[in-house]
Order: C-alpha cells, then structure tokens, then sequence
C-alpha cells in the first residue's frame, strides 16, 4: 500500500482537532440548556412524539432505546467532557483506538441529539459538524503522521461548504449580480451585532467591495486548497479573513468558526515555518490496519460526493440538504436569498382581563433577536441561540412556526420555567399573564444622527397583528 501520511499537515491536524473539540463542547453544552425546553419531554416540540414514528433507519440516535430529559443531560454531560479532553491534547496522546473510540462516541452522540431534534435542530451548520466530526475520527493521535487522504477529504469539506455558498448567490437573488445584496445584509441577516450597524452604515462603494470578495472567496479561493504549497495555504489564509470577517459582523452560531476549522486542513507546516520557525515532528510508521480504513472512508466519499456534486451542477440547487440518514457528504449554502426590510415578531403578555390595546401589554425581551430598540446588538456566537434564529424565520412565513409556536405562547401563560429560561426577560415573574398576543414590527438600523441623538440602535414601528390575544382554556375559571 502507498504511503498515506501527510507529514506537512501537522498544523492543520492541531487546528482541526483542537477546533471541532471546542466546537463539540459548545454544541453539547447548548444541547444541555436548550433541549429539554425545545424538544425534550415537555418541550415546544417533544421529541417523543418523533421517535413515535420515525423508524431508526431514518434517524439512527441511541434515544430510539429510550428518551428522557435525565438521559439528554447525562449524553451532553459526555460529550462536554470528551470534548474538553480532545481540546486539551489528552485524546491526541491517548492510543490510536482510544482516540479513534473518543471521535466516535463525540460524532454518535451528537448525532443521537441532531436526528431527534426536530426544527430547533434544521440548521446547516449541524451537519457540518458530523461531517467534520465523522472525519476527525481519522485524524489519527500524535505518534503518526496525519493521513493526506484525510486532509484532503476537509479540503473537500471546505471547498463544498464555500463554492456551494457562492453557487447558490449567483444563482439566487438578483441582488448579488448587481453587487447590492450588501446594502440590505447587514441589517436584515438573522441576528445582527452591535457591528453589523456600523458595516450597515459604510457607504454604497464598501458594500460593493463586500459582495465582490464574497464571490471571490467563495468561487475561487477554494480551488486554491488543491493546489500545491505554498499556494494552499495562501488560499486558506485568505478564506480564513474573509470567514473572520463574517464572525466580526454578525452572529450565526458556530458556523463560521466550523468553516475556519475545516479551512485549516489546506495550511501546510513547510509554508507556515517560512513565517514562525517551529520544529518538524516524528512520526511513527503507520499501522496497516489503520491505512486500510482511511482508504475505505476515501471511497464512501468519493461515492458519497455524487449527489452534492449532482446538486452543485442543477440549477434548482438546495441550499442546504444531507442525502443520508448519517449527515455525510453534505450540500451547504446560505442567503440565496436577501431581505430588503426586517420584520420582527414581538410578543407581549398582559394581566388585564380586557386585552384591547388599551391593556396594559408587557414584552418579552429574548437574549439575541432584536427587541428593545436601545438595546446594543449582542455579540451571542457561537453560542447558538435556537429559539431566537426560529424567530428569525418566523416573518418570512408562519409555516416555520408549525408545531411549536402555539406551544410557546402556551408556556408563557403557564409561566413555564425552562421555557422562561430561553428568554432574556420574564415581565411576569410574580403571576402568569392572562393574555399573550404576538405583533409584527418594522424594525431598521437608526442613522447616525438618530443614533447620536436618542442612543438607540433601531427604529421600529407596527405593522400589524402575528397572533391575536389568546389565553389558556383555564382562564376562565379565575
């Protein structure tokens, strides 16, 4: 058999191993604050209810034996601690089929949590971290030289995370062609920070720079990582700004974070020791049996590749779609599509029996989305904040709210404590309000001299009713 090893490739290896450790312990610690409210036994969607009839073939996760909330916890509890030992080297040093076990337990368990969560776990940058996650098993431990096969199958990853993104632009709004998108983004994408107002309000020539670079990082930097050292690892630098940019701007959990780590595969140790000294590793031989099972993971992804290639080339291209149960050999991309004006649902409870609008309407305040418009914009990620991106989506189209939204509205009647805890405000924390309603608001950046003069970060005004007031069956017996 040829040589496998990648002896160039051990920076990389650092970056991908250390990053998806840090990644993993943030997701598990997200799952284990989130989920019982969102889609644990009395959750807004109970993944109960799903794996009443969703068969294990479809969605493989060990919770088809049994699900609790006790048992959730206990599952991230692992997955926090395996990560941290992953980020701290131990597994690296650990023997080649102790941290192979480790990589897997880490993917498997995720997996369990991703494949019962139902729409609070719909986003992309979930199966990109068990395709990543998936790879890693392979990495190898620190007596041997990184697999180059293995390298290659993250470039691969990166590049169909990048090029897929840029496809869907070109092909999506026609706001990307004329290079206007920009002028609408920074304003109108999920969950702005406090910098995203400022990149909002640079002027029309900095936002057509802006469209320009995300063409050309991710249209063309990422043929770069296929190309001989030093010129990857040129490309890789270049897409890593260009994704540091996005994490500056805006907040969209751990994805930008997970493209860099995957992105990091294309940096060689020859180019980077040209700039930082550092000395060269020595490795062992690696096992046969080892050799064998990288091999065997190139051709299920050579096989697998088919069908986000076939994707890739259609031009009713997804945007984002896994075509195994397992989540590997995604397709990935994002804003196809881009707002021209931001809507919000603010929902609002009130103790008056009367719920005309001359009650008086309490709101509640969420921990990300835009709310309170004096509120400085936080920075959240990666830290994902499921209940306040679903918002998001919410004005887009009610159908996004099925199966969970009346549900939400429920517990705030019921002044539900986990569900409580997902918000950033309780305005009701002596008695649950009789009534709860949900508006829709126009809500857009304030220009400098409003900012200057009243200090806030948005003008927002109504623009009709989401759900009129609604209470509990109970109520009446108060």
């Amino acid at each position: 058999m040829p040589d496998l090893a990648a002896p160039d490739a051990s920076v990389a290896r650092f970056v991908l191993e250390r990053g998806l450790g840090a990644i993993y312990v943030i997701a598990f610690a997200v799952a284990a604050h989130q989920f019982p409210a969102l889609s644990g036994e009395r959750g807004l969607q109970p993944a109960t209810r799903f794996l009443a009839y969703v068969p294990f073939r479809r969605a493989p996760s060990l919770f088809h034996w049994r699900y609790s909330d006790r048992l959730l916890l206990a599952v991230c509890g692992v997955g926090i601690a395996l990560g941290v030992a992953v980020f701290s080297g131990l597994v690296e040093a650990a023997p080649l089929p102790v941290t192979m076990l480790v990589w897997l337990t880490l993917w498997a368990l995720y997996q369990s949590i991703v494949n019962v969560g139902g729409t609070f776990y719909g986003f992309g940058w979930e199966t990109l971290l068990l395709e990543a996650g998936f790879l890693a098993i392979f990495l190898g431990n620190r007596e041997m030289a990184p697999p180059w096969l293995v390298i290659v199958a993250f470039r691969w990853l990166a590049f169909r995370v990048e090029f897929g993104a840029g496809l869907i632009k070109l092909r999506g709004d026609p706001c990307w062609r004329d290079l206007t998108c920009m002028d609408y983004h920074h304003e109108t994408q999920p969950m702005p920070n406090a910098v995203s107002w400022y990149a909002h309000r640079s002027p029309r020539a900095f936002h057509r720079v802006e469209t320009v670079g995300n063409f050309v990082a991710q249209l063309v930097l990422p043929f770069g990582l296929f190309l001989p050292q030093p010129l990857a690892t040129v490309a890789a630098v270049l897409m890593i700004l260009t994704q540091l940019y996005l994490v500056v701007t805006g907040n969209y959990a751990w994805l930008n974070w997970l493209t860099i780590v995957a992105i990091a595969a294309g940096l060689g140790d020859d180019a980077l020791r040209a700039i930082v000294p550092f000395a060269a590793p020595v490795y062992a031989p690696t096992p046969a049996w080892y050799e064998a099972l990288v091999v065997a993971l190139a051709l299920i992804v050579v096989v697998l590749s088919w069908w986000p290639v076939r994707n890739m080339l259609s031009r009713r291209q997804a945007m984002n779609a896994s075509f195994n149960a397992l989540h590997l050999v995604n397709t990935y991309g994002a804003f196809g599509s881009v707002g021209r004006q931001r809507d919000e649902v603010i929902v609002e409870g009130t103790l008056d029996g009367d719920p005309s609008d001359t009650a008086e309407w309490r709101e509640y305040e969420f921990w990300g989305k835009p709310g309170d418009v004096r509120r400085r914009p936080p920075q959240v990620a990666p830290y994902h904040l499921r209940l306040d991106w679903l918002m998001w989506f919410l004005p887009l189209s009610p159908a996004y709210g099925e199966g969970w939204f009346v549900t939400f509205l429920v517990r705030l009647l019921e002044n539900d404590r986990p569900t409580l805890r997902l918000l950033r405000t309780n305005p009701f924390p002596d008695a649950p309000p009789r009534f709860v309603r949900a508006r829709l608001f126009r809500y857009e950046f304030t220009t400098r001299a409003e900012r200057r003069a009243t200090g806030a970060w948005w003008t927002r005004r109504p623009i009709g009713a989401f759900v009129s007031p609604v209470r509990l069956r109970a109520e009446d017996a108060r």
